[in-house]
């Protein structure tokens, strides 16, 4: 007679993060979502991370703050913890995780990979972020080898990986990463993020008039967001004379010196839930030139509500937009195809209003909870291998 293999009731799920709640992105979003998915199907979750006094959402399920410091380099906005101190791993010891998670290679993640090797237990990996992309945007560039070779390292310590698309899975295997990897993709709200949330009252209370061409950015303003073409984009735009409008929603470090380059700009701020829904679908275009997300999330937030998107021909979009139907894809620092793409779409508005229906029927495919489930699955396959 064959012993039924493990269930979701049976997974106790330790899960390391260096940021679960307090700064709004779209990897601490999904592992919100994750955990929430892994609750309702009977799993026990115990979440590590650093907190703060203000976080910018409510967590979901059981978070266990980790001493941390401001990380350095101007973003300290977020938290780097510096290990697992003593009460942290009596807390473990006390939940008895049959299951580690790590989301980041960073220090957190590094003690955490660690002690589950120490108790013999199985480790998942998510990736969320290029990392090794990140040096490029600071300067130095010439640490990307070193970065990659540090992430290989980390990666190959964990019994799977989970990474947001089958091209982020290849790069990894490029890259000599050598644990098995599911693709764990990202859904998306769907009745947020719908074309019947456009608001031209909400527009015109900005200043924005209800037929002007309203050029979006969606996403927290940090440079390796790209953030130095998107205003190089606008610039030209501008000696090209197209009409248009520059629509901000989000903040953060870089938000004063990203102004003073797109100076007509509307900044909404962060915006939250419905409200959140309501200004993307507000957007008439998407100009996302970033190439350092795994995925892409305010892609496929634009898409849903029905606005086409103009984008860096790169990992995140690759998976999402498909070139000259949903939007246009381009090579990530070409400021004049960028230009190109959004003046086609001012002087046409049918191609435009296509692009956008198209990219919301597109966007039907990405459900949380079918997604959710490929994670659950990944960690049941790995509760044998250590048994």
């Amino acid at each position: 007679m064959t012993t039924p293999g493990p269930t979701a009731r049976d997974l106790r799920i330790a899960l390391f993060s260096g940021n679960y709640n307090y700064v709004r992105d779209g990897a601490n979003q999904a592992l919100n979502r994750l955990v929430g998915y892994g609750l309702n199907q009977g799993a026990k979750f115990r979440v590590y991370s650093p907190t703060v006094a203000e976080p910018a959402f409510p967590p979901t399920g059981d978070l266990v703050d980790v001493p941390a410091i401001p990380l350095p380099g101007g973003r300290g906005e977020y938290r780097l913890a510096k290990g697992l101190p003593r009460h942290v791993i009596a807390d473990l010891e006390s939940f008895q995780p049959n299951c580690v998670h790590v989301s980041a290679p960073d220090i957190l993640g590094h003690r955490a990979v660690t002690y589950a090797r120490n108790r013999g237990l199985p480790v998942v990996a998510s990736v969320h972020t290029l990392f090794e992309t990140y040096p490029a945007y600071y300067g130095l560039g010439f640490l990307e080898g070193l970065v990659v070779a540090a992430l290989r390292r980390f990666y190959n310590r964990c019994d799977a990986l989970v990474a947001p698309s089958e091209e982020i899975v290849a790069r990894l295997q490029r890259q000599g990463v050598k644990p098995p990897i599911a693709v764990w993709s990202r859904g998306v709200d769907h009745e947020r993020f719908n074309p019947v949330r456009r608001d031209n009252e909400w527009r015109r209370s900005l200043g924005i008039g209800d037929d002007e061409l309203v050029i979006g950015f969606l996403g927290r303003l940090v440079l390796e967001k790209g953030l130095d073409i998107f205003a190089a984009t606008c610039t030209e735009l501008r000696r090209r004379n197209v009409p248009h409008r520059v629509l901000i929603i989000g903040d953060g470090p870089a938000k004063h010196g990203f102004l003073a380059e797109v100076p007509d700009a509307v900044m909404a701020g962060f915006q939250m839930g419905d409200d959140l829904g309501r200004a993307v679908a507000c957007m008439d275009v998407l100009l996302n030139p970033s190439v350092t997300e795994t995925f892409g999330n305010v892609t496929l937030e634009a898409m849903a509500a029905g606005v086409a998107v103009v984008a860096a021909d790169a990992t995140g979009a690759r998976t999402l937009v498909q070139n000259g139907v949903t939007g246009h894809l381009v090579e990530p620092r070409a400021v004049s195809a960028y230009a190109d793409a959004i003046e086609g779409y001012a002087n046409d508005r049918v191609s435009l209003r296509q692009s956008g229906t198209a990219g919301h029927h597109a966007a039907q495919a990405y459900h949380w909870d079918a997604i959710n489930q490929k994670v659950v699955d990944t960690y049941l396959s790995t509760l044998p291998k250590r048994g």
